[in-house]
């Protein structure tokens, strides 16, 4: 066999070890909402699309990408975690998105959630405040086609006002209370979610419906989230 051959063999082998690979993938995920989403009781059409097509192995670190799929949340750096899949799925769900929505995030991490969001809505603004973070979800998500998420380092508290209102807010960091500008940059009729509580206390998920310039809240269910940051 001559060096071109050699060459060409060489190509063909790498081509099929990617397909395989992105074909285990697509299994993991197919398993992934089955098991952990439908199974605990997921069942809106857009999320269930949205968790299927999203690659959550691209956005955790390399030696985690065997973990992606698995059913808890995992280290990205910085002190920081990629939620838990079936989390994901129940914060997309609860917001009930439309196709046409402008939704915001408080909490880009790396740009999963932000991505799941941006396959069923019009676009998504995302806010982090660890720069690089910021820096590398937001490239990523450019090298994913994620062309309607866009990423803004800085402090979520302050919302995005240049880009309100809108129809939805998630945070994906526990803050102990529902910070003001968030109410202020959400519509009326719009939905908000974000985990609530002392530090030092039980922390909830919250629904938030805001009706007529007032909201009403309902907890969800408990959980454990990083501590929403703020600029000292």
């Amino acid at each position: 066999m001559n060096y071109r051959s050699l060459f060409i063999y060489g190509l063909t082998l790498c081509f099929t070890s990617v397909l395989i690979a992105q074909n285990d993938q697509v299994i993991n995920r197919e398993q992934m909402v089955k098991t952990q989403l439908e199974a605990r009781g997921i069942k809106d059409p857009l999320t269930l699309y949205s968790m299927l097509n999203v690659p959550r192995h691209e956005f955790v670190p390399k030696n985690l990408v065997e973990h992606a799929y698995k059913d808890g949340a995992l280290p990205i750096g910085s002190g920081q975690t990629i939620s838990q899949p079936y989390i994901v799925a129940f914060m997309t769900q609860t917001l009930k998105l439309k196709s046409t929505d402008k939704v915001l995030e408080i909490g880009t991490g790396s740009g999963y959630q932000a991505a799941v969001l941006g396959k069923i809505v019009d676009s998504v603004f995302t806010v982090e405040i660890i720069k690089d973070l910021a820096v590398s979800a937001k490239s990523r998500l450019k090298n994913l086609g994620f062309d309607n998420v866009i990423v803004k380092w800085g402090d979520g508290y302050h919302g995005w006002p240049e880009k309100a209102p809108f129809d939805a807010i998630m945070v994906t960091a526990g803050a102990e209370s529902i910070p003001q500008p968030l109410v202020d940059q959400l519509k009326n009729g719009g939905h908000m979610v974000i985990p609530v509580g002392p530090s030092d206390n039980v922390t909830y998920l919250v629904s938030v419906f805001k009706k007529k310039d007032r909201i009403i809240t309902k907890n969800l269910f408990p959980v454990r989230f990083v501590p929403f940051t703020r600029k000292q």
